[in-house]
């Protein structure tokens, strides 16, 4: 249900992720969160990098905030996406080697940047039933919003996403596996929705990976999409779910980013309210396939790309917007990030005027279509010790 972005138009947000600060040298470490708030040093570093990169955030002029998805450990190429839940369910016992694993479809081997990020993602082996562990997202979203009057989005992985980083040694088949992820998964977003969570962003459905894969049926694409709609049964929030072409260190899965014509009509069945695409990388390759389509969800488009360290040009991206403006109407878009920006690649500065370039490109098209622009601390140049 649309509440916090219902009457917004050309919404602000990132995707999640941001860089940490340097001196946020500790991790969780497989540990409870709550459990870890009573170590001294955890906690005043956890807090502080919260506070610290909310108010960036704030200071860029973003309406919707989030806090930088901090309770992933330090780990090779974003591997807490994944491990954060694996190491808290119940049901997993070891993992296996990863040599041959989850990206062998793309050609991996050593002297890629990309092998070394898989050597690092070891599966989870699932040797009993799954059951729910202490995933506390509700905790992690209450610290979050303790630090700030504008909406918190939180961020998590879908479960079907989550399956590809387990092997199945108990269940008779993966999609028996996989449906109980999304019951714990439902739990938990349930729970979080109930406690007052106003955003919930449901993190890369396999729809479009999958479209990509010789062989897979429209009946495979159907379960993604059923399996995915059952963590979401019940979850009284305004529902996004995030889509992207990948972000193992900041690194391109793709050298040639592929499109989602075939996964589109498929993931717009997803019960979410807002469907976000990976569009900077694409030069908005994709936006066309917006022409006829007929949709009450809004649609996300990314605008700055997290693959690339070069800040882009607010010109630039309202270029984009505007791009995506010719397809969507102005009250069903919202404008993001391609996707998130702390997997062990992009400095926290050029996170931040990322941040600040998205804003004042969507300023610049607010200003053309006569509405009221966002206020860009980080641009005024009264707070600067140089004059311009």
């Amino acid at each position: 249900m649309l509440t916090v972005t219902r009457d917004m138009i050309l919404p602000t947000t990132v995707t999640g992720s941001y860089p940490r600060p340097l001196w946020f040298d500790r991790s969780l470490d497989g540990r409870s969160f709550k459990s870890a708030l009573g170590d001294s040093l955890f906690r005043e570093q956890y807090l502080d990098a919260v506070a610290g990169i909310i108010a960036e955030q704030e200071a860029a002029g973003l309406d919707i905030v989030t806090d930088g998805d901090s309770r992933f450990d330090l780990t090779v190429g974003g591997k807490s996406w994944f491990f954060y839940p694996i190491e808290r369910l119940g049901g997993i016992e070891g993992h296996r080697d990863t040599s041959r694993g989850w990206m062998s479809r793309h050609g991996l081997r050593p002297g890629k940047i990309l092998w070394e990020v898989q050597e690092a993602y070891q599966p989870g082996v699932v040797a009993k039933k799954l059951t729910r562990g202490p995933l506390e997202y509700t905790e992690l979203w209450k610290v979050a919003q303790r630090l700030t009057d504008r909406p918190v989005k939180f961020g998590a992985i879908c479960a079907p996403a989550l399956a590809s980083m387990l092997w199945n040694e108990f269940y008779a088949d993966d999609k028996a596996m996989v449906l109980d992820l999304c019951d714990i998964m439902n739990a938990e977003f349930r729970a979080l929705a109930d406690a007052g969570c106003p955003l919930i962003q449901v993190e890369e459905p396999p729809h479009h990976s999958r479209a990509l894969q010789e062989g897979t049926t429209d009946a495979d694409l159907e379960f993604q999409t059923e399996a995915f709609n059952r963590q979401l049964a019940g979850v009284n929030a305004e529902i996004w779910v995030h889509t992207c072409w990948g972000n193992p260190n900041q690194q391109r899965v793709h050298w040639k980013v592929p499109s989602y014509e075939r996964a589109l009509p498929h993931l717009l069945q997803l019960d979410c309210d807002v469907l976000t695409i990976e569009c900077a990388s694409s030069d908005g390759q994709d936006l066309p396939l917006f022409k006829h389509i007929k949709t009450d969800k809004k649609i996300g488009i990314g605008v700055v790309n997290h693959c690339n360290t070069v800040v882009e040009p607010a010109e630039h991206v309202a270029a984009l917007i505007r791009k995506a403006l010719e397809y969507i109407p102005k009250e069903q878009l919202v404008i993001s990030t391609d996707c998130g920006f702390g997997r062990e690649g992009l400095s926290r500065r050029i996170a931040f005027y990322k941040c600040v370039a998205l804003v004042e490109g969507t300023n610049i098209v607010r200003r053309e279509l006569g509405l009221p622009e966002a206020r860009v601390r980080a641009a005024d140049p009264k707070l600067w010790f140089a004059k311009p």
